[in-house]
């Protein structure tokens, strides 16, 4: 209510309603006044048939009076909430404009804060469906990111499967407790990307790189390794468009073999040449993105 009067309009509004009500009730006290003085006639012969007549006649001309007055107070009752509703809903969508679209696709801080950020920064940002795991010790610690510095490219390692297949394991870790693993970004094999970790957190991916990088899976279809053009591209379009917002370049792009000297991923491990010209694809892409070219 202290909100609502701050300002000049409905502060004038209220007084007018408060002005209103004194002059209701002090026209109350004047015809209450009055019917007592008709009240107040002496007991005789004629003086009781005098007072009965006033007494009816205060009655036929105060009545109409009082009621008058009810309807002027509910009036201005009403008037009153019609007022405070209005103001109610006009803070509410204002609200609303300040706090801006940020959940339309995002929940819990996921996509890094899109409430947050303004200009365009999501410029070339590729559709990522966010499905942020449930907090745990196994998947998701809720440990701080606090400076990317690399992004890591794995390979799940198991053919066939989806990205949703690989996200609902990670989150089942939380109730089986049987491994340490997740990723920030998953990719399937018809390029759907879902995020599991927001990057502003570290995620179970890449051993002691976890605390400086982010991490990216890519689901294949058979055990080569080698990922369908649909993985290809959203990989090339996340990576490059990760680059841009952390301010890395397509160099900081490493696998999890330049980590561990594991076998991941692999067929970017046995091929050298179909490595190389995945970096150089990100480079364009993040050339075209600062400049925007897309």
């Amino acid at each position: 209510m202290r909100d609502w009067l701050d300002d000049p309009e409905n502060r004038k509004a209220y007084e007018r309603f408060l002005q209103e009500c004194r002059e209701a009730e002090q026209m109350a006290d004047r015809a209450q006044r009055s019917a007592g003085r008709g009240r107040r006639g002496t007991n005789s012969g004629s003086g009781r048939h005098t007072n009965h007549t006033k007494k009816r006649k205060q009655r036929r001309t105060s009545r109409p009076r009082r009621r008058g007055i009810l309807s002027r107070i509910a009036g201005i009752l009403a008037l009153l909430a019609v007022l405070v509703i209005a103001a109610l809903l006009i803070r509410s969508c204002a609200d609303g404009l300040q706090g801006g679209g940020g959940e339309q696709a995002m929940n819990d801080g996921a996509a890094e804060e899109q409430t947050a950020d303004t200009g365009d920064r999501w410029y070339g940002c590729p559709e990522i469906d966010v499905q942020l795991l449930t907090p745990n010790q196994y998947s998701r610690p809720q440990i701080a990111l606090e400076q990317v510095n690399g992004i890591v490219v794995h390979y799940t390692a198991n053919p066939g499967s989806s990205a949703q297949n690989n996200r609902d394991y990670f989150e089942n870790l939380s109730k089986t407790g049987e491994n340490s693993v997740s990723s920030h970004f998953v990719i399937g094999i018809d390029g759907e990307i879902i995020q599991c970790i927001p990057t502003s957190e570290v995620a179970y991916a890449s051993n002691h790189r976890n605390s400086d990088t982010i991490s990216i899976e890519c689901c294949h279809p058979d055990e080569s390794g080698v990922f369908t053009d649909s993985t290809y591209t959203s990989l090339v379009q996340l990576t490059a468009w990760l680059c841009r917002d952390h301010g890395i370049e397509a160099s900081d792009v490493i696998r999890h073999y330049d980590v561990t000297g594991k076998n991941c991923p692999k067929y970017f491990v046995e091929h050298e040449d179909a490595w190389a010209q995945f970096r150089e694809d990100v480079e364009e892409r993040l050339e075209a993105l600062r400049a925007g070219a897309l």
